[in-house]
């Protein structure tokens, strides 16, 4: 009897091991290893279907969330971090720790990168507007005034949010977006001064190392096609290296010398207008841009811009102009 009874709790211990729910730090130890980022989103969404832990499913969304954005998906982003907020649950082992608060505000940045200031403000008008958090609160009042310039029309439409974001900048609780308020400040009216406060007060900023020209903004359509009332210069760089560029599907070293039919890709777009006016932007400054496009395995259509290298240092000129490329064939 004690013979059988030991052997019926090993095949119940050994069944409880071979059906135990995956979880979601095994999924993204997993989905690292995958050959491109579309492969890791695509395993992602898969494997979150069998997740019943609500920290582990959670924590899944989060994850998938980081995945789209490096691929500018920020609409499915922002759905999927606003999905991650709405499941009442902690933070899973291993994983990055997050309120749920601070996924409403990751899904507010989502939607303001691909323009989609409604949906921004139907997260900043939820429950997330009664946080006790001041770095919440923050945030909430830098997007809302990052929507009322996604709204603009016209360089009239600015000046009610640049005022209310200068203002922002002698509020002390408002510190931890100084950086991002002057930068906003700078590259939208182009006046120096606001860049010579960001490299000065923090130099080792991101906002800083844009300005210097070292990083380039991702050319989304909230810093692409927001109304400009000048034009922000960025630096030559501060430092020179050899550097390896992330694109959305591999990672490939920048060649110093590029082989013959080079082409940089500047944008990657869903929206054929969007990539249409990037296009005539880099046309007007003397490149030889296009655009073509391309349908994933998912069956979506995505419009990208492409500058055709001509031999005298192209790359580097595209970067001195503030826009980020990479090489492909």
């Amino acid at each position: 009897m004690t013979k059988r009874f030991l052997s019926i709790l090993s095949i119940l211990f050994v069944s409880s091991l071979l059906f135990a729910e995956a979880k979601a730090k095994d999924i993204k130890a997993q989905a690292v290893r995958k050959s491109t980022v579309e492969e890791s989103v695509a395993y992602v969404k898969d494997q979150i279907k069998g997740l019943t832990l609500a920290t582990e499913k959670r924590a899944a969304y989060v994850f998938l969330a980081s995945l789209q954005e490096q691929l500018s998906l920020y609409g499915d982003a922002q759905k999927s971090y606003a999905t991650a907020a709405g499941i009442a649950a902690g933070d899973a082992e291993d994983m990055p720790k997050k309120t749920n608060e601070q996924l409403v505000i990751d899904a507010v940045r989502c939607a303001l990168c691909c323009g989609d200031y409604p949906t921004a403000d139907s997260y900043l008008n939820s429950a997330v507007r009664n946080s006790k958090d001041a770095g919440i609160q923050s945030y909430i009042k830098l997007y809302t005034q990052w929507s009322a310039l996604c709204r603009a029309e016209n360089v009239d439409d600015l000046n009610e949010p640049l005022e209310l974001l200068k203002a922002y900048l002698k509020v002390q609780s408002m510190s931890s977006v100084h950086p991002v308020i002057l930068l906003t400040l700078w590259y939208v009216t182009g006046d120096k001064s606001w860049s010579s406060q960001i490299v000065k007060n923090y130099p080792a900023s991101t906002e800083a190392a844009i300005v210097n020209g070292d990083v380039q903004l991702l050319p989304t359509p909230f810093w692409f096609f927001v109304p400009k009332s000048g034009v922000a210069e960025q630096g030559t760089g501060t430092f020179k290296e050899d550097i390896s560029v992330e694109s959305t599907s591999v990672q490939t070293e920048t060649p110093a010398t590029p082989a013959k039919n080079t082409k940089w890709q500047l944008g990657l777009f869903k929206t054929e207008s969007n990539a249409k006016l990037l296009c005539e932007e880099v046309k007007q400054k003397g490149f030889n841009a296009y655009v073509t496009n391309e349908t994933r395995s998912s069956g979506t259509t995505y419009f990208i811009v492409l500058v055709k290298d001509d031999g005298t240092g192209t790359a580097d000129k595209l970067r001195s102009a503030g826009y980020d490329c990479y090489p492909v064939e």
